[in-house]
């Protein structure tokens, strides 16, 4: 089998296996999320898994940088992808994203044993409830105004690029509407 058939066969699993599990999220067909731990667990931890064009048969790129995991040492994650990275090495040639989360599941008391959440977070959370009560009314108002229903928000998606951007080009009939507008005042 390809790489690619590989990878599609994986896919379906994944969404088979992890259908209606709030841990875990896929972020596109290659690029997987998953939560090791119980939402407001301090020793939760979030794993990203990315596929390589050639994955599995190349190992696929683990990461730990998701926001999720600013409580976490640097030393603490280094050692979660090391451990990690084992794990790959040792399941190389097969699928095996389904196979680092449960790895991950299965020793996440070992993996965050070391673990002191890093404070910096908290003291930000603290600086912003108190400082929130002074302008809870106008936030209210604005936040309504913000929220999006999933049609309007598709809509906004296929106009825009992948980065959120509008393509070149897109209000280029009102440029030239407002020139000709002006153009045919200056020749009078």
């Amino acid at each position: 089998m390809s790489a690619n058939e590989d990878q599609e066969m994986e896919l379906e699993a994944l969404r088979s296996i992890y259908e209606g599990d709030e841990s875990f999220r896929e972020l596109s067909p290659v690029s997987f999320q998953y939560r090791i731990g119980e939402n407001g667990d301090p020793k939760a931890f979030l794993i990203e898994i990315s596929w390589t064009e050639t994955y599995p048969q190349t190992p696929p790129i683990i990461s730990m940088n998701a926001f999720f995991n600013n409580t976490i040492s640097p030393a603490v994650k280094q050692s979660i992808l090391a451990k990690l990275q084992e794990a790959v090495e040792v399941n190389l040639g097969t699928a095996m994203t389904y196979t680092l989360f449960e790895f991950a599941k299965d020793n996440k008391e070992q993996f965050m044993e070391n673990h002191h959440p890093i404070n910096s977070t908290t003291s930000v959370s603290n600086i912003i409830s108190v400082e929130t009560p002074n302008i809870a009314p106008s936030s209210k108002k604005k936040d309504k105004k913000e929220q999006l229903s999933k049609a309007q928000k598709r809509k906004l998606a296929d106009k825009t690029d992948h980065k959120g951007e509008l393509p070149r080009g897109w209000n280029w009939v009102d440029v030239v509407k407002h020139l000709s507008k002006t153009g045919s005042k200056d020749d009078e």
